[in-house]
């Protein structure tokens, strides 16, 4: 059998789109084997009203990492300089 070109040998995938038929994936078939024994119960689509905890500004969350870096940063600036002397 003569050679391909690298070209010739490329997945084309308009030809797979254009399949028939398309095999669901295994994550798919093996859901669909188990929710045929035991069906999932009915989720809300969100979440139930309630009381999640205060809210902080995103101000003070990047003022927390920040402060915590400028922390760590000079810790280690510190740990240096005494190592040095």
């Amino acid at each position: 059998m003569p050679e391909q070109d690298d070209d010739e040998r490329e997945f084309d995938i308009r030809w797979a789109d254009n399949a028939e038929h398309k095999e669901p994936s295994a994550r798919a078939r093996m859901l669909a084997a188990r929710w045929k024994e035991n069906p999932p119960a009915p989720q809300p689509f969100r979440a139930a009203p309630g009381r999640a905890g205060p809210r902080r500004s995103s101000w003070v969350s990047t003022v927390i990492v920040f402060g915590c870096m400028a922390g760590l940063i000079a810790l280690i600036g510190y740990l240096n300089y005494r190592s040095t002397y």
